[in-house]
């Protein structure tokens, strides 16, 4: 994959790119000695064990084992290939790359993406033109007015208008030189059914830009100006448009959500804007969808806790308790924020203030408190009522992770209902997760062969020092000390390493791993090169030394084992022997 791309090219892509602040933009990370630590993007966890080394220029995650350098944290994170995320990062550095190194399909997909990308900005700036400069959008500017938004806000949101018509878009897009077929790929237009042609998706509503933590267009939201129906009508499912993946306000949101390790999530544009525009910046909302599992990891890379700020009315309450139980999945500390009845964070904020939202925010109750003290509003607390709280509380309870978190609140329960802590846990089936203060379970980790047995913890160690200490590689070459291992995978490794270093100082172990493509590969490479051993040309030779010697030890018992067995006459024994005599000459052979 990588042989497409000119090595050149790479390097200078890599050079450029410093893969801390690449990974900085989706993970929370903290300074942990040389490197920086945070929590895996890539699993649950809750203690950070997802480590990035800005001296190597690779991350690699103790917890599930994923590990490269950055172009492999990119194709990870966003699901593309090598030429998609290597021109990415030239096009964010300014480094010229020759679309020959992609696929016939590469180029289309790219260039499609590339297309809904410029098409959604230009759609962007026509709704923008229509509110701002159309004179005759009265309406619309009134509307916007008389809910406290002002031209600030306008146009750090970049909110529009869609005026009145039927191909008003459709015309200024195809003026720009863009194809109907691509417009309607971007979700903006909708194909006529009763006659051939396309008409707008969005018409006389307000335009809110769904802006991505890039800071690129990747859809809209539209508000009617009255009261029909549907209210909001957003971009469908595109190529670079997933709701599910995707946050309104993550962009204006993300420094200081950053800051305070908080942000509120709300459900709708206007509780994200009023809020802005009041000094909460640290607001984002879903986009008319339930909550996922993608949402929240894109928010557990920024902060460390979730306040939930969601109407008072059923609706509200019921998406709320949905929410937490994503949330205490992925091991995230959640808060719900009750508003007076009748109020949505954007109502509530422009009758009151900041300062008050604020105060409330600091009462926020946490999410199992939440959860019971709606149980016990919805049901009551007769002997029948207490059972149906149980049982409202039990999948809520059974979705947190922790064990010690998990243990607290089901005796914080138990002390509520004034039921046995004992029974408590019997009725809502302990059989569903680990007893109370169990030892959290460890991420499933692919075994792999080279951590066990002693020849191949030598050959580890070995791979480790070729990666770290590349002067050494002439050497290793020299006494054909990879014709001896044992584990296949770890000395294609190493034939790696001898193919592509050159055994001078300087050279970047992250250019080692672009030549990689098997994941297993990947992933021990970046392993081996985070171990933190100090290593110098004397350590070095002493290594070789003693690897060299335990092959000859297991030589000569090899030799003599053969000897004994034909002075017993052992003929089945001194068979295998012979055999993995052969089979090792063959080995060595194969790579000399």
């Amino acid at each position: 994959m990588v042989n497409f791309i000119p090595e050149n090219i790479i390097s200078s892509i890599q050079t450029a790119a410093n893969i801390v602040d690449i990974v900085s933009e989706v993970v929370m990370m903290k300074k942990a000695g040389k490197d920086f630590q945070g929590l895996c993007p890539f699993h649950s966890e809750k203690t950070p064990s997802f480590t990035v080394s800005p001296s190597k220029q690779i991350f690699y995650c103790f917890g599930c084992g994923a590990g490269g350098n950055v172009f492999h944290f990119l194709m990870k994170y966003q699901g593309i290939s090598f030429p998609e995320a290597a021109a990415k990062l030239a096009q964010r550095y300014g480094i010229q790359i020759s679309d020959q190194a992609m696929s016939y399909e590469q180029k289309q997909r790219m260039y499609e993406r590339e297309q809904l990308i410029r098409i959604n900005k230009e759609a962007g700036q026509f709704f923008y033109n229509e509110l701002t400069q159309n004179k005759v959008h009265t309406e619309a500017s009134s509307y916007l007015n008389h809910r406290g938004i002002n031209q600030e806000i306008i146009d750090k949101f970049l909110i529009g208008f869609a005026p009145q018509g039927w191909d008003n878009l459709l015309r200024y897009l195809s003026n720009k030189g863009f194809s109907p077929a691509i417009i309607h790929k971007a979700g903006l237009i909708i194909p006529r059914t009763n006659s051939t042609g396309y008409y707008d998706r969005f018409r006389n509503r307000i335009i809110f830009p769904i802006i991505n933590i890039q800071g690129q267009i990747t859809g809209f939201g539209g508000r009617v100006l009255d009261n029909s129906l549907p209210k909001y009508l957003n971009s469908p499912e595109t190529p670079v448009f997933n709701k599910s993946r995707t946050l309104y306000g993550i962009n204006t949101a993300r420094q200081k959500s950053r800051e305070t390790g908080i942000v509120y999530m709300t459900e709708g544009y206007f509780d994200v804007i009023s809020l802005y525009s009041h000094g909460i910046e640290n607001t984002v909302a879903t986009l008319g969808t339930s909550l996922t599992d993608e949402h929240v990891r894109l928010l557990k890379g920024m902060v460390r806790q979730v306040i939930l700020v969601f109407d008072s009315d059923q609706a509200g309450v019921r998406a709320a308790a949905r929410s937490i139980e994503i949330f205490c999945k992925q091991n995230m500390d959640i808060k719900v924020l009750i508003l007076p009845e009748g109020h949505d964070p954007d109502s509530f904020i422009r009758e009151f203030n900041s300062d008050k939202f604020k105060k409330k925010s600091e009462n926020a109750k946490h999410a199992m408190s939440f959860l019971t003290d709606e149980a016990v509003k919805k049901h009551g607390m007769s002997v029948e009522a207490r059972l149906r709280i149980i049982e409202d509380m039990k999948n809520p309870l059974t979705s947190i992770n922790d064990p010690v978190a998990r243990s607290l609140y089901i005796r914080e329960l138990a002390e509520r209902l004034g039921v046995d802590e004992a029974m408590l846990l019997q009725r809502i089936g302990h059989s569903n997760f680990a007893p109370p203060f169990a030892p959290p379970p460890l991420p499933q980790v692919p075994e792999r062969k080279i951590f066990y047995s002693k020849q191949t913890r030598m050959e580890k160690k070995l791979i480790s020092m070729m990666l770290q200490f590349q002067e050494i590689l002439p050497e290793i070459k020299k006494r054909n000390l990879l014709n001896y291992f044992e584990d296949p995978l770890l000395k294609s490794l190493g034939l790696i390493i001898l193919s592509k270093f050159k055994g001078r100082a300087g050279e970047k172990i992250s250019d080692i791993i672009n030549f990689i493509e098997d994941k297993e590969m990947q992933s021990i490479a970046a392993s081996l090169a985070m171990e933190t051993e100090e290593w110098n040309l004397e350590g070095c030779l002493s290594l070789l030394i003693q690897f060299e010697s335990g092959q000859k030890r297991r030589t000569d018992n090899l030799l003599n084992q053969i000897e004994t067995a034909q002075r017993e006459n052992n003929q089945s024994l001194l068979f295998e022997l012979l055999r993995q005599k052969q089979e090792q000459a063959r080995e060595r052979q194969s790579t000399t």
